[in-house]
């Protein structure tokens, strides 16, 4: 009898743990957003690359991704979502993008068996590639003979858990690194998330407050990172056994910028064959975005999925992506 009431009191202490954390992260996605926007100062922000998409699946629906993250993609849209994942997954992405710029994303995922949870590692990088160094002196199309890049590095590493059968958290830190000729600059960030799943038809409300950390500095002077706060949803319109559509919308509110809204669709003809669509609005050059996917199996254990993304971007024409993810 004295064992049942010691059990029921840890168990009763384990519960006011978890109700007592959901509510300090209820309350940080709360009141972090307000000081955001008390301070928001449009297109002052540096670091840019930090929002640049990692997925084409997630582009496919126009980054409508806050609550739909499902692999390991969530190191960068909603670590929160990593808990969707039980076994080891790795992504590859390559983005082009105007002006022979490239952009690149690798990670991988592992659920941990011991502790619970699971832990994500992330890179990208991006690259202007060679551009001709000119000075006051020789501003011809020549210039000094030297030519420089342009290059910035981001190293994730994330972590997700449930606190309940239903509510997960995430949280993500970040190295940042900026190079350019022979000046560099570095520092770091943290993204945290949360997913909850209301169990009526895949519905998913998520949140995360991404890149928030100290100014970063090149040469001489500072600049603040582009934090962001995303709020989205997604349900799934059809569930049958051979089609699937899911739609997912959310807000974002950077700290450099107006509010912007994004919302998807996403297409699943017998879990094998994938058709993406979606619109991003009020946005400079941004609009519309559809793509596709294939899944393809090997074996019982093993699944590799590729995707493609098309994002319109205005007078910069347009951006392609490819993903390939590979689970097992």
């Amino acid at each position: 009898m004295q064992l049942n009431n010691n059990l029921n009191k840890k168990e009763t202490m384990t519960a006011k743990k978890k109700q007592l954390l959901f509510g300090v992260l209820l309350l940080m996605m709360m009141t972090v957003p307000q000081v955001v926007w008390s301070q928001a100062k449009v297109g002052t922000t540096g670091a840019q690359f930090l929002e640049l998409g990692v997925s084409a699946r997630a582009m496919g629906m126009a980054e409508a991704f806050t609550a739909v993250a499902d692999d390991i993609s969530a190191i960068y849209y909603n670590p929160a979502g990593l808990t969707a994942l039980y076994g080891r997954e790795v992504m590859g992405t390559l983005v082009s993008m105007p002006a022979d710029v490239s952009f690149g994303f690798v990670a991988f995922g592992i659920p941990l068996e011991s502790i619970g949870g699971v832990i994500g590692i992330g890179i990208s990088g991006l690259t202007s590639g060679n551009i001709i160094e000119r000075t006051y002196e020789r501003g011809t199309f020549e210039g000094t003979g030297r030519t420089f890049a342009w290059n910035d590095l981001a190293a994730s590493l994330s972590y997700g858990r449930y606190l309940t059968d239903r509510f997960s958290v995430g949280f993500t830190v970040k190295y940042i690194g900026e190079f350019a000729h022979d000046y560099t600059a570095s520092g770091w960030s943290a993204d945290v998330g949360t997913n909850y799943d209301t169990g009526f038809r895949g519905f998913r409300i998520g949140m995360v407050i991404t890149n928030f950390g100290p100014d970063m500095k090149f040469i001489d002077n500072s600049y603040p990172l582009p934090i962001n706060f995303r709020f989205g949803a997604t349900i799934n319109l059809v569930e049958s056994y051979d089609h699937m559509v899911k739609f997912a919308a959310e807000g974002t509110h950077p700290s450099d910028n107006l509010e912007k809204y994004n919302s998807g669709l996403e297409y699943t003809f017998k879990e094998r064959f994938i058709l993406r669509g979606g619109g991003r609005f009020n946005y400079d050059e941004d609009g519309l975005t559809f793509g596709g996917g294939l899944r393809v199996p090997f074996g019982e254990d093993t699944e590799l999925q590729v995707d493609y993304a098309y994002q319109d971007f205005g007078i910069l024409t347009e951006v392609h992506r490819f993903t390939f993810l590979l689970s097992f």
